[in-house]
């Protein structure tokens, strides 16, 4: 049960050839755990074109072309319409931006800052030792699903849809998630990494479901996907900052 929710979850988080069938989806839509372990396998990929021995600005653009081709660009339009709702006042507008296809200058921004933000963390990654790149890609990429899982756990859907089917989760499936995450940050040299990475985007989590709320009545799979992006970010760029102080 446990593998067939993983490979859901690898079909649903990643362009990987796995889990597109209906059973996967249905297993992974219900189990909380399958998104911390779909991180590590993910993080794995993410984190080979930063190994490579070539100049840091190569690096950083195989490491964007790496994490949009293995991860696509379907949860990158979820914050590009995130975005464009924030760019807007009443919710009756927000949610028709949403759906507009249209991109409005809130989503050339937010994607505009994920990338530089991407970019600049992958340069300072190539300048840590490998243990390192390895350690820090891989909890980021575990805590921003764990993030995810969060909001499958405790959020309330805006709307029916794709994002409505993943909020069947419970708190107590959430508690085995971060169990399952743990060990992200046991395999740390320095655990203090893995724990501010992991805390900073739990509370990016935070802060994009709360808004959702206000603002959005609730969430949606654009919220999960904008959630993803964004705490992938902040937990790259809290990695770097603190295996580089501490």
């Amino acid at each position: 049960m446990v593998l067939t929710a993983v490979r859901g979850a690898l079909g649903f988080l990643s362009r990987l050839p796995v889990g597109h069938d209906e059973s996967a989806w249905e297993a992974f839509r219900r189990s909380s755990i399958a998104f911390p372990l779909a991180g590590y396998v993910i993080g794995v990929f993410l984190a080979v074109p930063l190994l490579l021995p070539l100049p840091a600005s190569i690096n950083a653009t195989l490491f964007l072309a790496t994490v949009y081709g293995v991860t696509g660009i379907n949860h990158v339009d979820g914050l590009a319409d995130l975005g464009d709702a924030a760019a807007v006042h009443g919710a009756e507008k927000r949610h028709a931006v949403m759906k507009d296809t249209d991109v409005g200058v809130g989503a050339l921004l937010a994607v505009a800052l994920l990338i530089a933000g991407l970019s600049l963390a992958a340069v300072g990654l190539v300048g840590l030792p490998l243990e390192a790149i390895v350690v820090i890609v891989v909890t980021a990429e575990v805590s921003a699903k764990l993030g995810m899982a969060g909001l499958a756990a405790f959020g309330s859907p805006a709307h029916e849809g794709l994002g409505s089917q993943l909020l069947d989760q419970t708190p107590r499936g959430f508690v085995i998630a971060v169990i399952v995450s743990v060990p992200a940050l046991a395999f740390s040299g320095s655990p203090l990494v893995g724990i501010v990475m992991m805390s900073a985007s739990l509370l990016t989590t935070a802060v994009v479901g709360q808004w959702a709320r206000s603002w959005l009545g609730g969430v949606s799979g654009d919220v999960f996907g904008a959630t993803n992006e964004l705490s992938r970010l902040i937990a790259l760029q809290m990695g770097v900052v603190t295996w580089t102080l501490f």
